[in-house]
């Protein structure tokens, strides 16, 4: 697993408390996607596998560092949702309390890996708790998540709480330009900033297809503000990933609120000025802002409502749109 150079000073913190004997034995890390959370856990599990520590570096060279290297560990245990489910359920839970009150088969440390701690079910959750309470010896648990909210507050309660920030904003762009020197130094800080910083998250946004989409997605806008005819972004939105689309619209929204209120610095789309400028030219403040949250509301009904219409709802908040760009057009 790769690793990046942001982690560092979180590895150093997490492997002291470790070394000086307050690591705690379940460690929720909250982190963003893209921000490389799961490679510090790993480089954790490693750490707490190897069996000849050299000071804050695992060896890479005794039997627990071939195994977790080869990731064929028989102690690492991975919880996740199984092939096609979104879920951990209670099952899977139980499967593995019985095997981590078992002997290590290592003679060593036991670590449970949950990449996506919010995948738990509350049954599964609460079958989870005793074990956090009273955990088999020398036995870890490593939780991942990006919205701590959505845990049981029992469960949050039974760990160590650690945030795993973005990287500053230069050290995002040096890391995201090494990794892609064909991109322009413009590009790569328009898509950290529609990564909230996380540099992996960007350097996924910045590969051609999902790059080609979002530019094509753009000039749409600008055809249809000319045309007074949003309808026409439609086949553009209509798609499986539509709150893609909708997150880089109501991102150019809010930059055309920022461009009014000249603060053209803090806008999120650098590498669109032209377009921005003329959304800020179409509405007053007030109307842009009532429809940042039209669109921010119509999102939030495409991720949560279970079976939508989304043509039907697309559709409606496109009409809307127009209506509001060219109230004295007559809509058919």
């Amino acid at each position: 697993m790769n690793w990046y150079p942001w982690l560092n000073h979180a590895y150093r913190l997490l492997i002291e408390s470790h070394q000086q004997e307050r690591g705690h034995h379940a460690l929720l890390l909250h982190a963003h996607e893209g921000t490389g959370a799961g490679a510090l856990l790993y480089g954790l599990s490693r750490w707490l596998m190897c069996q000849d520590k050299r000071g804050m570096k695992s060896c890479g060279k005794c039997h627990g560092c071939h195994l977790m290297l080869a990731e064929t560990h028989s102690d690492w245990h991975v919880l996740a949702p199984e092939k096609g489910k979104s879920t951990i359920g209670v099952d899977a839970v139980r499967q593995l309390n019985e095997r981590l009150y078992e002997y290590s088969q290592q003679g060593g440390a036991k670590i449970v890996w949950l990449p996506s701690a919010e995948s738990l079910t509350d049954a599964a959750s609460n079958a989870l708790l005793k074990t956090l309470e009273e955990p088999p010896q020398n036995t870890y648990f490593l939780l991942q998540c990006q919205r701590p909210a959505r845990l049981l507050a029992t469960l949050r309660s039974r760990c160590f709480y650690y945030f795993l920030p973005v990287p500053e904003q230069h050290v995002g762009l040096y890391w995201l330009q090494h990794q892609l020197p064909a991109i322009s130094s413009l590009d790569a800080q328009t898509a950290l900033k529609l990564s909230q910083g996380a540099p992996l998250a960007a350097e996924q946004l910045l590969q051609t297809e999902k790059w080609q989409q979002r530019n094509v997605f753009c000039q749409a806008i600008e055809q249809a503000l000319h045309n007074c005819d949003t309808l026409s972004l439609l086949p553009l939105l209509n798609r499986d990933d539509a709150q893609q689309s909708l997150y880089w619209l109501v991102s150019l929204l809010s930059d055309a609120v920022k461009w009014q209120q000249q603060a053209q610095d803090y806008c999120v789309n650098q590498d669109q000025q032209a377009l921005i400028h003329h959304l800020a030219s179409t509405q007053s403040v007030e109307k842009l802002l009532s429809t940042v949250d039209d669109w921010v509301h119509c999102r939030h009904q495409l991720l949560s409502v279970v079976g939508i219409n989304r043509e039907l709802l697309l559709t409606g908040q496109l009409l809307n749109w127009e209506k509001q760009l060219c109230p004295t057009r007559q809509l058919i």
